[in-house]
């Protein structure tokens, strides 16, 4: 068995493309079970941020699967499904490892390094595991994957090299409006994006700032946190005439500030106001960025600035932190692989061992019960110095690179039965 990933990300897709694929929590939830599906699919989840969406599956055959994976993720986007071929990327096997582990890392995001994707992989591990579509396979590679990361983050200081998305955008604003110190905010959405927003304003000494959600409840939750205040989505209004900064990161399908609320909201002013839209599909208007006086400040312009001076040396690091577990993980996964055979081949030896026994037995029944004693401990001990040389190579074989299956090989020149390698496999679980 192993691991698929079929995806796309802002590294091979334009916004426009993204946003056609944008899903809810509904729809990713939907997403997993059809994947799960689909032929040759054995476990199935999903990792959806605001800029990629990955569908990982262990599947039984790479040609076929990665067909079918990949028809179901072009058609969630309704308008030319055709149009999203082009940007797709395929890992399999070792690369899916691979790519598991930079994205874990943070190697792999818009802002390389930014620590929020681990907690959207968490996330995709969780949804997986309660959908029931996530097993053995999966679980071990995201929990590792999961791991990876926190080293990453723990051990080098990617952090301050490359701070989140939302520091990025804030840092953005902040050249339309100046300094956020005492400057009026108004944020639309109450999830992790928004919820670091707050806070990263908040310790940037931001003045006042209002809070609405679809879900007031969560909107007054976060407001609490932060010493902000809710607001009804329906009476933002006010709040946006007023406003320095706002910020929307929402997970609706369609647009949340069309441009004739922002431009009735700024119909008496033209003080500087700078509008930063996280949300993909995007809740902004693109035709708000051409009101005089607005700064808008999108996943696209984003896109093109973030990784300017990345860190170089702390990218180094993580890089090798994550060639170092990439290189242990595939190594254990490959050590693992071939032990069903050697259980298999020790225990046909052992029935070999057991057969001639009792055949001498039969022909000797007044042996000696010592001397048969003595004499089935020899036989015994003959099959495990001849055996013990094979498996212990077949086991430091299968860690070096290249195309040889060193336990095909080992079950073919011992006629193995197919049976019995696969009952041990199944026993023990995919690795």
């Amino acid at each position: 068995m192993s691991v698929l990933v079929v995806g796309v990300s802002h590294r091979t897709a334009p916004v426009s493309v993204l946003e056609q694929l944008a899903l809810d929590p509904d729809g990713v939830a939907k997403l997993i079970h059809q994947v799960v599906e689909c032929e040759h699919v054995l476990e199935a989840t999903v990792l959806s941020t605001c800029n990629r969406i990955e569908i990982y599956a262990e599947v039984d055959r790479f040609h076929g699967s990665v067909e079918s994976v990949s028809r179901v993720l072009c058609e969630r986007a309704v308008e030319r499904p055709e149009e999203i071929v082009p940007h797709l990327y395929v890992h399999y096997d070792d690369g899916a490892v691979a790519h598991l582990f930079n994205v874990a890392s943070g190697l792999d995001s818009m802002v390389v390094g930014e620590g929020q994707i681990l907690g959207q992989a968490r996330e995709a591990l969780r949804l997986g595991q309660e959908s029931g579509t996530i097993g053995p396979a999966l679980n071990v590679l995201f929990q590792q994957a999961l791991r990876v990361g926190k080293r990453a983050h723990s051990e080098t200081d990617i952090d301050a090299a490359a701070p989140s998305l939302v520091s990025v955008a804030l840092d953005r604003a902040t050249r339309a409006i100046g300094p956020l110190t005492d400057k009026r905010m108004v944020v639309i959405g109450a999830g992790s994006m928004a919820s670091l927003a707050v806070s990263t304003a908040r310790k940037a000494d931001a003045g006042d700032i209002a809070i609405a959600n679809r879900t007031s409840s969560n909107a007054a939750r976060l407001a609490q946190q932060y010493d902000g205040r809710m607001v009804e989505l329906e009476e933002i209004g006010p709040e946006l005439s007023r406003a320095d900064l706002i910020i929307s990161c929402t997970g609706a399908t369609g647009i949340v500030l069309p441009l004739g609320r922002i431009a009735e909201a700024r119909s008496h002013t033209t003080s500087p106001l700078a509008v930063v839209d996280l949300a993909l599909p995007h809740d902004v208007d693109p035709a708000v960025g051409e009101l005089p006086g607005v700064t808008l400040i999108g996943l696209a312009r984003l896109a093109e600035e973030v990784n300017e001076g990345e860190g170089a040396t702390d990218v180094a690091a993580v890089r090798a932190i994550v060639s170092q577990e990439i290189a242990a993980f595939l190594a254990a996964r490959r050590s693992a692989s071939v032990t069903p055979t050697v259980v298999a081949l020790r225990t046909m030896a052992t029935g070999v061992v057991e057969g001639e026994v009792d055949r001498l037995l039969t022909r000797l029944p007044d042996l000696d019960p010592q001397i048969r004693a003595e004499v089935e401990l020899a036989v015994r001990r003959v099959a495990d110095k001849l055996l013990h040389q094979p498996t212990v190579r077949v086991k430091e074989l299968a860690n070096e690179t290249g195309a040889i299956s060193y336990a095909a090989a080992l079950a073919e020149l011992f006629s193995l039965d197919p049976e019995a390698v696969d009952a041990v496999t199944r026993a023990e679980g995919p690795r």
